[in-house]
């Protein structure tokens, strides 16, 4: 199956009001912006989206505002993340009939998998709905690595057609493209080394921090997809400071901070997340004035 997902694919944050809600008029401004500032894809419901915060009816509803604000404008994609095997399948089957264009598969939720185990949740789901499905590779977060051999076996379901590679090992993208060719896209899924991952051939960039500064993010791509490295770099190394906030167990509450400094969203999550205590709020606002003060002219790149 053909997939021409490519470029920046911020993972998205999910909107909420005052009283933990969902804010769906925010949610959908803020994906409608992102859109307007160039990114290429948008992933809802993933990590950075609270996905296992939300209702099983939550998750769908945000599907559905996705789908009806991006209105066929960039693929969507949604990330599955849930406790078990049947219930990954039934929500990969929901979000094909809402019209998603593509699945972020993630290993079952609270359980720690074997690979063995992995691999048999990624098929199930391959052989249960149409969708293309994008294997997210975490070991450091979820505890289980499907290596090469077991992408191999991956590779024959033909509806898994990407990998999102988040090992932090820059050298599995590499073994990726050295084992498989064009078989898989592959994608960085590390923000700080993401532009290492490009430079290695990774054909996109699923990122937190995109979310803030889009426009920065979509540049740094597109300059690396012409080899123009050097240019990719002085942006990359204004960016890096704030890029390193997506790395630590507070990524999402720092990402929604970040948001609200820019004026872009609000710093609300759901419990047991709490926002951050003042002297980390205090973290990243630094780290975000220190961007504003020496942001770069894009105008001079293009």
């Amino acid at each position: 199956m053909a997939v021409q997902w490519q470029g920046v694919y911020p993972a998205v944050t999910t909107q909420f009001t005052s009283d933990g809600s969902i804010n769906i008029e925010s949610t959908q401004r803020m994906l409608d912006n992102l859109i307007k500032e160039g990114v290429h894809g948008i992933i809802v419901n993933g990590t950075v989206g609270e996905n296992c915060s939300l209702r099983p009816d939550e998750k769908r509803l945000v599907m559905r505002a996705a789908k009806e604000v991006v209105n066929g404008r960039v693929p969507v994609l949604t990330g599955v993340a849930e406790t078990t095997t049947q219930f990954a399948i039934e929500y990969s089957q929901d979000a094909e009939k809402i019209g998603i264009d593509g699945l972020m598969t993630l290993p079952g939720m609270v359980y720690r998998s074997t690979e063995r185990e992995a691999i048999h949740h990624y098929q199930q789901i391959a052989r249960n709905t149409s969708l293309p499905l994008m294997v997210y590779n975490n070991p450091i977060t979820y505890g289980v690595d499907v290596s090469i051999a077991g992408m191999e076996v991956l590779a024959e379901e033909s509806n898994i057609v990407a990998v999102k590679e988040a090992t932090e090992d820059t050298r599995r993208i590499t073994e990726l493209f050295t084992a498989f060719g064009d078989r898989f896209t592959v994608f960085g899924g590390v923000d700080d080394i993401a532009l290492e991952s490009l430079m290695l051939g990774a054909t996109g960039w699923i990122s937190g921090l995109t979310n803030v500064f889009p426009r920065e993010s979509v540049a740094i791509f597109e300059l690396a997809k012409q080899g123009r490295y050097n240019e990719a770099r002085e942006i990359w190394r204004w960016f890096l400071p704030l890029l390193r906030l997506d790395t630590i167990p507070t990524l999402v509450q720092c990402i929604k901070y970040a948001e609200q400094l820019a004026g872009r969203g609000s710093e609300t999550v759901r419990a047991p997340r709490l926002t951050l205590p003042e002297e980390e709020k205090q973290y990243v606002e630094t780290l975000y004035n220190e961007a504003m003060a020496t942001r770069i002219d894009l105008a001079k790149y293009f």
